[in-house]
């Protein structure tokens, strides 16, 4: 998508005070995402009844954990786009347009939790979820397996290329007009939800209400976005994954 003829890309990001302010509410909604879960009580699927009620609290929980674990990932993105929108969108206050941006990110992961607490439901009512949601040895030591196999796929490759590079997004696909920022942020949520979508199933291996596990997975998707390429983080969280599964199959 070309950038609006009205409104150019700032070429060259600059850092505006006011971009600052929507951060430390990123950093603020991350808190509470995550004291949330440690009161999972509040928020446990299985405390809630079948039906509507109970799926839509299951929809609420995983959103919830979508929210505090794809923060973290979410920050430099939202750092670099609150220092271009003062100079892309002059008459917008930075805040509005940074929000407009993780609203757009965040509609597609509320899709995927969507799905998961579909899920979920499905094993629940199969009896192959323990009451600890964690599926059984079989099924998590076929997800660690096909997770492991997802990190070697081009894909997988694909979409982490894009998350590593929030500036080569924004100069290819900018958006200036009015929806332009949440048109940007839905974008860069589907490359998201293509690269982690995996790695958050493993949320049944260990169980959906293990916060330590969510921490485990939030350094992983961090590391993998952030450390050097040379590293080759993907490949050997693929191979580790996959003997992990490999091993509980035995």
């Amino acid at each position: 998508m070309t950038p609006h003829p009205e409104i150019p890309l700032p070429v060259t990001p600059r850092p505006a005070t006011p971009s600052h302010l929507p951060l430390l509410g990123v950093a603020t909604i991350a808190a509470a995402a995550w004291m949330a879960l440690a009161g999972g009580s509040l928020f446990a699927p299985h405390a809630h009844p079948a039906g509507i009620g109970g799926y839509a609290a299951s929809v609420t929980f995983w959103f919830v954990m979508m929210v505090a674990m794809m923060l973290p990932a979410l920050w430099p993105w939202l750092s670099l786009f609150g220092s271009m929108a003062p100079g892309a969108y002059p008459t917008k206050h930075p805040a509005l347009v940074v929000a407009q941006f993780a609203t757009g990110y965040f509609v597609v992961w509320m899709v995927y939790s969507a799905f998961a607490a579909a899920l979920q439901g499905g094993l629940q009512q199969a009896a192959l979820l323990r009451l600890d949601l964690r599926a059984g040895t079989t099924i998590g030591g076929v997800l660690l397996v096909m997770a492991g196999i997802f990190q070697f796929t081009p894909l997988k490759d694909a979409c982490l290329a894009h998350c590593r590079s929030p500036l080569s997004f924004f100069l290819a696909r900018w958006n200036g007009g009015p929806s332009g920022p949440f048109r940007m942020g839905a974008r860069h949520g589907l490359f998201c939800v293509g690269c982690c979508w995996a790695m958050m199933a493993l949320s049944f291996v260990l169980g959906i209400m293990n916060l330590l596990w969510m921490a485990v997975l939030t350094a992983m998707i961090l590391a993998e976005q952030r450390a050097p390429k040379t590293w080759r983080l993907r490949q050997a969280f693929g191979m580790a994954l996959a003997a992990w599964g490999a091993l509980l199959l035995l």
